[in-house]
């Protein structure tokens, strides 16, 4: 055996022992990244957990030295207080039927959009879908003006549809956006597969498409309820009726009124928090699907 042998050999048996290594290197990077993910989710939860203690807590806890730890004593009377004096439950009921239209609105024009352009081949289709991403560009609240006079002329203000109209047009470009990135990697053999087996058009958009575009409708479904959900300044200028107002506008009226009990007001801010964090809890898996579907078919 020549010596340049005997040193390869040598190398060979010392290979398992350099991947061992290695590996023990890859788990110790692991463990440094779960602990910076951890310390960042713990700081961005951080808040939630102080709003909700400081909805339990008096005035003197609040602005005293306990002002991040457990209330001594658990004040549950705030949440009964804002339901009742600042009708909290009304504006909830409110805010619920606005998010719900709004949603199912900005998914069905957003879904059959898309389908039309992406799944077709017609004239003008690149200028139409130009036209609609140009409502990425304008600012929501730089057309209240116009809004306001249109709705007045139409005598659609301090009504639901005053705010379902202008939160589903400006969500509707978004909408379109997102479905078009997930729908266009869509292979086109699944419409002529279909249209083979005898489904028309309609067909092949409620049966095919629909199923598998689930984690683009939950991305737009969130992104269309937080729009809706904590927009303000629309639902304070389009509404002045208290039979129709949303809960920012009831939580506004509600520091105003009530400042000198803070309380309740923590409390009114976790009944509009908890819808979100419900919200995104059953559509995050979606989400993370949609995500990971982009990524294989990038």
């Amino acid at each position: 055996m020549k010596q340049g042998d005997i040193f390869l050999n040598q190398n060979k048996k010392s290979r398992p022992q350099d991947k061992s290594f290695q590996n023990k290197g890859i788990k110790g990077k692991e463990i440094w990244v779960y602990i910076v993910f951890g310390i960042w989710a713990l700081i961005n939860l951080f808040p939630v957990y102080w709003m909700f203690t400081f909805s339990l807590k008096g005035n003197e806890e609040i602005f005293g030295s306990n002002i991040a730890g457990l209330p001594r004593e658990w004040l549950w009377s705030n949440y009964e207080q804002a339901m009742r004096d600042g009708h909290i439950g009304k504006y909830f009921i409110n805010s619920t039927i606005i998010a719900v239209v709004t949603i199912s609105i900005v998914m069905m024009f957003s879904l059959m959009a898309t389908f039309a352009l992406t799944r077709f081949i017609w004239k003008g289709r690149k200028q139409m879908n130009a036209f609609f991403m140009l409502g990425l560009t304008i600012p929501i609240h730089a057309a209240i003006v116009p809004i306001y006079v249109i709705l007045s002329k139409m005598d659609m203000l301090n009504k639901y549809v005053s705010l379902i109209i202008p939160y589903s047009a400006f969500s509707l470009a978004m909408g379109i956006l997102i479905c078009t990135g997930f729908m266009q990697e869509l292979p086109i053999d699944l419409d002529e597969a279909a249209c083979i087996d005898g489904c028309n058009t309609w067909g092949i958009f409620f049966r095919i498409i629909v199923p598998l575009m689930k984690p683009a409708v939950a991305t737009v479904s969130i992104y269309t309820f937080l729009q809706c959900w904590n927009e303000l300044m629309f639902a304070t200028v389009f509404i002045s009726d208290s039979a129709h107002k949303t809960l920012p506008v009831a939580i506004q009226g509600l520091s105003g009124t009530y400042a000198q009990n803070w309380g309740p007001i923590g409390a009114a801010l976790v009944l509009a928090t908890f819808p979100t964090l419900i919200f995104y809890i059953f559509f995050s898996k979606k989400i993370q699907d949609s995500f990971i579907a982009g990524a294989i078919k990038g």
